[in-house]
């Protein structure tokens, strides 16, 4: 259930609020005036449902709205403003300071709960729009720009914790021939299993993206080199042994995949780019050198020349 904020200074109110939103299974946070309900919602884990009184001390419930929206924050705040004042122009100036919703006092508790889940549907449409925004559309794993985005981030965090980070690239080996032998529906199937196979040996706080075509990229925020070269391995095999069975032609399919693998030690400058054109020339030299393989960053001899594909 949905967390709720309920900002009111007569406490009386404020408790009976709060006992009834409880009763109806939500998460509820407290406040006795519009300055603690700003701090509250300008928390990066602030409520997504909030009740407010328009009259309070300090600062006026309008005055909370406004502020909200212009702090444009992550994760849409829907918020139903509560007020005395039942009149048209009252009502117009509520929701020009950005309230969602208001309802003049007193009101009945049915008709708020009612409110309350039309504000829950907006709130899970935003963040369904949100997450098809960042999500690869037919493997599930987030997409590209996301996954870049998400990268950055844990970069930062772990140089600040002085912890290691991992990062694998895998690509699927001759993946064109899974397409040209048995056609795009099979090869969609293909790329939706690999993507599962990736995740499966992956912890549920690491990272997983689609890098563009066959190619995946992973983060393992925590890992070192040889964990990191690991958990690539554990991928690896995960993917020789589980084959994509095709329901049109009633077969399975196997394949394999390479794999090149970096990682970010503490102490070490390395930016996103650096990360990446180390973990794609491992994955280069693992096609090379005969596919279906994990190659190390660390174990590339630059000097050398390999093979022709």
């Amino acid at each position: 259930m949905a967390k709720v904020l309920i900002a009111d200074d007569d406490a009386v109110s404020r408790r009976l609020l709060e006992g009834t939103l409880k009763a109806w299974g939500y998460e509820v946070i407290t406040a006795a005036n519009g300055q603690e309900a700003m701090e509250i919602l300008s928390l990066p884990e602030r409520p997504s449902l909030a009740i407010i009184d328009w009259v309070m001390p300090g600062m006026y419930g309008t005055e909370v709205c406004r502020r909200v929206r212009d702090n444009n924050s992550p994760g849409y705040v829907y918020i139903i403003l509560l007020t005395a004042r039942g009149g048209r122009e009252d009502i117009v100036k509520g929701l020009e300071s950005g309230a969602d919703d208001y309802m003049i006092k007193p009101f009945y508790p049915e008709e708020l709960k009612y409110r309350l889940k039309i504000g829950e549907r907006i709130i899970k449409l935003e963040q369904d729009i949100l997450k098809l925004a960042r999500t690869d559309y037919l493997t599930g794993v987030l997409n590209r720009r996301a996954f870049m985005e998400r990268l950055a981030e844990e970069i930062a965090r772990m140089k600040r914790e002085g912890k290691p980070l991992g990062i694998i690239i895998a690509d699927i080996d001759f993946f064109k021939r899974v397409n040209d032998r048995y056609g795009h529906q099979a090869g969609d199937m293909v790329l939706k299993d690999f993507a599962r196979s990736l995740k499966k040996a992956c912890r549920e706080y690491d990272l997983v993206g689609r890098y563009g075509g066959e190619e995946f990229i992973i983060c393992l925020p925590g890992c070192d080199r040889e964990n990191t070269f690991k958990t690539a391995e554990r991928m690896r095999k995960v993917v020789e042994l589980t084959p994509s069975y095709i329901e049109d032609i009633k077969k399975d399919i196997f394949i394999t995949a390479s794999f090149g693998v970096t990682s970010l030690e503490p102490g070490e400058e390395k930016r996103v780019d650096d990360l990446i054109k180390e973990a794609d020339e491992a994955l280069y030299k693992a096609k090379r050198t005969g596919r279906n393989r994990v190659v190390k960053a660390d174990e590339i001899d630059k000097n050398i020349k390999e093979p022709p594909l």
